[in-house]
């Protein structure tokens, strides 16, 4: 039998999160790992793998429990729509409080490996369709609610929102004004087919 292992693995795959979540892909080392997994080197080999290994089972990990956590939120009682501008508007909010950690990991990692890292891609695209499903859902229920038409195309709607959540992260790790993300917010939604003679600004 090996020696049991003397970490908590959850603790030190959330410092990995973290760590490559502040500093990307390529600009983590290993040794920037471990540290500040606060475990040996050889302990994080035997436990996650690589350092290719370690980034998706972290990228998996913040899919799941991040993402759906936050998302938890466009479930709440009351207006769907209204909850759709809550939940954008704490990304703003996040965003603007965000110290090292700019950004969605998902976005930052869509755009540094997505492209030819296939494990990479099917992490974030899971990451992005639960986002997606999430919102549609909403839509589905801001449909039935009448606060948006009866005809509303809810999959198309919710593939816009994602398309603008993740713009959102993009200009709010380069830029984090905000009035300008406040900005980018309040055209999202205003673009949204609304009840006639209403907006959905309104429903919120």
């Amino acid at each position: 039998m090996g020696r049991p292992r003397s970490f908590d693995r959850e603790e030190a795959l959330e410092q990995a999160i973290h760590t490559f979540w502040a500093q990307g892909y390529e600009a983590t080392s290993v040794q920037d790992l471990v540290t500040s997994m606060g475990i040996k080197r050889q302990s994080m080999y035997d436990t996650f793998g690589d350092k290719h290994a370690l980034f998706i089972a972290a990228l998996r990990h913040y899919c799941q429990n991040v993402i759906g956590a936050n998302l938890e939120s466009l479930r709440a009682p009351g207006s769907p729509l209204a909850n759709l501008r809550r939940f954008f508007q704490q990304k703003v909010d996040d965003l603007l409080e965000a110290d090292d950690l700019r950004g969605c990991l998902v976005t930052n990692s869509a755009t540094e490996r997505a492209l030819f890292d296939p494990e990479t891609s099917a992490e974030v695209t899971r990451g992005m369709g639960l986002m997606e499903s999430a919102f549609e859902a909403s839509l589905v229920r801001a449909r039935k609610a009448g606060e948006i038409p009866p005809d509303a195309d809810t999959g198309a709607l919710a593939a816009y929102l994602l398309n603008a959540v993740q713009g959102l992260f993009v200009v709010g790790k380069v830029g984090p004004q905000r009035r300008r993300l406040e900005q980018i917010v309040e055209v999202t939604f205003s673009a949204l087919p609304g009840r006639k003679g209403t907006t959905t600004r309104d429903a919120g």
